[in-house]
């Protein structure tokens, strides 16, 4: 059973997070936004998550839960598309937890000023130890603002990307007719959730931000900064950077300043990540080819243009670039390792440093 007519249908994917999806649940029945339904997709978990969000919806009618093989985040967040009713889509990941007003905050937003889109701020919560006894909180906003056409938003969507407000699906509320509308599902692919907001935003009209935080985004685990290496982690990079160059050619701002400087610094500082996990202890690349992988990034096209047009904001950061401008292979591999080497043995200074860059 569930509700009859729901203002928002709110989708979560879940796998594997018996310790944190009855908290994530929780906060979404402790929203004061009541017009809700809560869409729960048991990707197939091995685990108690399952078991522990069909306990809950037994005592609320909101929630319903679905149980499927295990396919991945995008195809659960689709099957839960399909089955949505709400006039307003949000989605939310069985780690997170939020913020109790959000929802109504988001839709009153909505509303009043007839958007189709309502971003707001959130924290990054990343803890040192599985106690959580300890950890650094991060707040990425931009200040309260409705942007009344598509030319205002493009115009300003640089100054969003700049504080990660709009990679993200989980901050932001949608209209479901425009979805429906667009035909946009989520991608079978590694970064999926990035293309979906691209999609989304591509032709959007009206847009508003709320500056408050209410989305708190975990990094609960040591493996969150201290993941597995990817092969093809320097391929993916390649290809969403020809995403925000393709989304900006078809705003017509490939000449604004603002809006390119932003693209490069971005594609530069993830060059920097790929070029640390083929210098990590999991790369199982030789070293010649190591050496070879890191030369073919700094001397690219796209490295080249990116250190050439980049302004980083820290001196740190300028530092980092130092090597990669200077196209010294051997230097931006000790950089790595470096990195790598803080990555894996302070998640607290790593965290500190990435916020900080």
């Amino acid at each position: 059973m569930s509700q009859a007519n729901p203002k928002v249908s709110i989708i979560m994917p879940v796998y594997n997070v018996d310790r944190f999806v009855g908290r994530a649940i929780k906060s979404l029945q402790n929203q004061s936004c009541r017009e809700i339904e809560i869409i729960v997709v048991d990707d197939g978990s091995t685990d108690r998550s399952g078991d522990i969000a069909e306990r809950l919806a037994e005592r609320d009618i909101r929630i319903e839960v679905i149980h499927t093989e295990n396919a991945g985040a995008p195809a659960a967040r689709n099957l839960a598309l399909e089955r949505a009713r709400g006039r307003y889509i949000q989605f939310m990941d069985a780690d997170d937890w939020v913020e109790p007003t959000m929802v109504a905050d988001m839709v009153e937003a909505m509303e009043r000023d007839d958007l189709e889109l309502v971003i707001t701020g959130f924290y990054i919560e990343t803890y040192y130890s599985d106690d959580g006894a300890e950890h650094y909180s991060e707040v990425k906003s931009r200040p309260s603002r409705t942007y009344p056409t598509q030319e205002e938003f493009r115009a300003g969507a640089y100054e969003l990307f700049d504080e990660n407000l709009l990679y993200t699906p989980w901050n932001k509320l949608y209209l479901r007719e425009r979805i429906e509308k667009l035909g946009l599902r989520f991608r079978d692919t590694f970064m999926d959730d990035f293309p979906f907001v691209l999609d989304y935003i591509r032709d959007v009209e009206r847009v508003g931000v709320i500056e408050k935080p209410y989305y708190h985004f975990i990094r609960q685990r040591a493996e969150s900064e201290t993941s597995k290496w990817r092969p093809n982690l320097y391929e993916k990079r390649e290809e969403e950077h020809e995403w925000m160059l393709e989304l900006y050619r078809h705003w017509g701002l490939e000449g604004d300043e603002a809006s390119q400087e932003m693209i490069q610094r971005r594609y530069i500082e993830r060059l920097v990540g790929c070029i640390e996990s083929v210098c990590s202890r999991e790369c199982t690349l030789s070293r010649h080819e190591k050496r070879e992988l890191v030369l073919k990034m700094i001397s690219s096209d796209n490295a080249r243009e990116a250190v050439r047009l980049a302004k980083p904001r820290s001196r740190m950061m300028a530092a980092v670039l130092a090597p990669i401008r200077a196209g010294n292979v051997s230097a931006t591999m000790a950089e790595g390792k470096i990195i790598s080497f803080v990555k894996h043995h302070s998640t607290r200074i790593f965290s500190r440093l990435r916020a900080n860059r």
